[in-house]
């Protein structure tokens, strides 16, 4: 047997289709039943159990009890980012579900990542962010500038308590249905719940897709610009 870690075991969790449904479903952010992600996979309840089991086991979910009820969440952002360079390696390699509809194309225009946005209105952020010179980038590594803090501030963001926690402030995620970069990491976190405070985006509580109000588009392209004609 060989030395190291064991990918084929965690390939082989995230591989089942019922599995990847439920894992898929966890990447809204929302913690759900195991009833919840019974439906999102198509099994019974029963079978459900077993596949979280496995996964709790794992160390790709986690599982909190609250009152009578037992809900799952996605264990780390580093599950998440996973899952999300998985849906990117699939789509860039023809892997695509073939029922499209209109939440195919809500979803790749603003969608949660987990608790950051994404789609096209998350790398519209992120370039804007970028061009701004708020947020510098070399490599994978991403710092906010002097300028992005000021920025931050101004905005309604609390950049000395975010930078005071253990996650990182800023963390790049490359983009599935973009093939790009959008910003993740606790400034991302932020600036979504920002959105939604301000009453310019809000996310679908059944999907993983954000809608923006006609208002908050106009508000997030006069503060960001966009980044595609």
């Amino acid at each position: 047997m060989k030395e190291g870690p064991d990918i084929a075991h965690i390939a082989a969790l995230i591989g089942d289709p019922a599995r990847a449904n439920m894992l898929t479903a966890l990447m809204s952010g929302k913690a759900l039943t195991a009833t919840e992600l019974a439906a999102e996979a198509g099994v019974t309840v029963q079978t459900a159990s077993s596949h979280l089991a496995k996964l709790t086991e794992g160390g790709l979910v986690k599982p909190r009890k609250q009152g009578r009820h037992k809900y799952i969440s996605l264990a780390s952002d580093d599950v998440a980012r996973l899952l999300e360079n998985l849906m990117g390696l699939a789509a860039r390699s023809g892997h695509l579900r073939t029922r499209t509809g209109p939440k195919d194309a809500a979803l790749r225009n603003a969608r949660v990542c987990y608790n950051h946005l994404a789609g096209h209105r998350g790398t519209q952020l992120y370039d804007a962010l970028v061009a701004k010179g708020y947020i510098a980038q070399q490599g994978t590594q991403i710092t906010l500038t002097q300028e992005g803090v000021d920025f931050a501030e101004a905005f309604g963001i609390d950049i000395a308590t975010l930078a005071s926690k253990s996650a990182p402030l800023c963390r790049e995620c490359l983009d599935w249905s973009e093939r790009r970069t959008h910003l993740a990491g606790s400034l991302g976190r932020a600036l979504l719940s920002k959105f939604e405070d301000m009453g310019w985006a809000k996310p679908d509580k059944s999907t993983r897709i954000v809608h923006f109000t006609p208002q908050g588009v106009k508000a997030f392209d006069a503060q960001f610009g966009t980044s595609r004609s």
